[in-house]
């Protein structure tokens, strides 16, 4: 058997070591710990799991106990585990044992065990291996399932019948698509074949969970490998069916129009190229939903999506809502970029300062993100209109910049208040403030007025007087 102790060279892995011996209890760490350090990525782990054969609560309070700084202990009695913090690494402890599931529930009934019965239900094989921290054996690789050949192979399969293994925990079929993206593995056909036949399981996990699974897949370095297997499975469709609408060209009078759903994940991943910003990952993700349900066939003009923007964005709250995602500035932020995502791509072909100055004024500070957002929506295999449309939008970001500094529009604050307008004119709250409010927003937009107190306040004047207000 393999020896890795120098995986081990932790001093908490001491610690955990001595106490098991005073405990007389046999433990091991396992799972992502031993995968990672053996794909030589675990430098910065921040999580370790620990598995005894005996309580894994109690393993923790003595591992506590023989530490320096006598760490508090968080006890899960529920799940008979239990938490500690060791130098901003979170360890958390677990009694081996077998598990049986109830159809209707992901939840196991739980029964002490052995350490084969813990790693027959681990999920897959590369997460089943174990490191013993015995001192009889210590740093000894326990690997059943072959999980280091497969972490070699770059494969993913579970360690039994992967009909039973996603059944139990259909979650499981989620997090087989999160590893398969984020390592570029393969998926073993059988367990491949094993999600698609368990898709309707998914339905009894929580949408929470669900979603986490799909914010790891989203922030991976290409995300359309993870949104390939999910429709391929047939899970996209249970989770994101307004992404599956957007699949499949139609053809009518010998005009065509590309596949929407293979050029939204071809967005993705040119935007994760950029940025880790999750939230501008689902705007790439939702940009083109408005697609599918304002579709249409115009002999004279062929394919449109008229308004597209407008429906998505509407879209946007609806399916947050239904995923149980945040409905604040995040599910905002992605409505407003769903709904401008089009606006800079017109603006290329003719770039005006007042075009400019709304379209700063609308995105505000999200405005950067915006223009990278429709950069990475050019998806054209044809190098010299890619060239023109990068240089489109370079001249785009040109003008804004231009623009923006001088009439400061990006966090506009109108220079005339309502409390100006109601003292100037001894007037009181009521739809005339809004009138001159609004005339002299866009006067500066137009670009007939400065951002400027002094012109804005002439302005005003003006209007006033044309209106038929007197100032006191």
């Amino acid at each position: 058997m393999p020896i890795y102790k120098q995986a081990l060279n932790s001093e908490i892995f001491d610690y955990i070591s001595k106490a098991s011996s005073a405990l007389q209890l046999e433990s091991y760490v396992i799972g992502g710990f031993v995968r990672d350090f053996l794909l030589q990525r675990n430098s910065g782990a921040k999580d370790i799991d620990i598995v005894t054969v005996g309580s894994g609560i109690a393993l923790a309070k003595k591992v506590a106990n023989l530490l320096p700084h006598k760490p508090k202990v968080q006890v899960f009695k529920t799940y008979g585990t239990a938490m500690l913090r060791f130098k901003e690494v979170e360890i958390e402890f677990v009694g081996a044992r077998k598990e049986s599931y109830a159809k209707e529930s992901r939840n196991p009934q739980v029964k002490e065990g052995t350490l084969q019965d813990d790693q027959n239900r681990r999920d897959f094989t590369i997460n089943a291996m174990a490191l013993s921290l015995n001192q009889k054996d210590y740093g000894v690789l326990l690997d059943p399932f072959n999980g280091a050949s497969d972490l070699k192979n770059g494969i993913i399969k579970t360690p039994l019948d992967p009909n039973i293994t996603y059944s139990d925990d259909p979650l499981r079929m989620m997090r087989a698509i999160r590893f398969a993206t984020q390592l570029n593995f393969k998926i073993e056909q059988t367990s491949l074949n094993a999600i698609s036949n368990n898709a309707e399981r998914l339905d009894i996990i929580t949408r929470e969970r669900i979603v986490d699974e799909l914010h790891k897949i989203l922030l991976s370095d290409k995300p359309s490998i993870g949104f390939l297997l999910l429709e391929k499975t047939n899970l996209l469709i249970r989770i994101l069916p307004e992404l599956t609408n957007l699949k499949g060209v139609e053809e009518e009078k010998g005009q065509r129009h590309k596949d929407n759903f293979y050029h939204t994940l071809q967005v993705v991943d040119n935007i994760a190229v950029h940025t880790d910003n999750l939230w501008l990952r689902w705007t790439a993700l939702l940009h083109d939903i408005g697609k599918a349900p304002t579709k249409k066939f115009d002999k004279n003009l062929g394919w449109t999506f008229h308004a597209h923007e407008f429906v998505g964005s509407k879209m946007v709250y609806k399916l947050f809502k239904r995923l149980k995602m945040p409905l604040n500035e995040k599910m905002k932020y992605v409505q407003k970029l769903v709904l401008l995502s089009s606006r800079p791509v017109i603006l290329a072909e003719e770039v005006t300062d007042s075009a400019i100055r709304r379209l700063i004024f609308d995105a505000g500070e999200d405005i950067d993100d915006l223009m990278t957002h429709c950069e990475a929506d050019i998806t054209t295999q044809n190098s010299k209109k890619l060239k023109q449309y990068l240089n489109n939008f370079r001249m785009v970001r040109e003008k804004i910049a231009d623009v923006e500094a001088r009439d400061s529009i990006r966090n506009f604050q109108p220079p005339i208040t309502g409390e100006i307008i109601m003292k100037t004119f001894n007037l009181k709250p009521g739809r005339e403030i809004g009138i001159l409010k609004e005339s002299i927003k866009e006067a500066i937009l137009e670009g007939e007025i400065k951002n400027d107190f002094e012109e804005a306040y002439q302005f005003m004047l003006e209007k006033a007087d044309k209106l038929g207000f007197k100032s006191s």
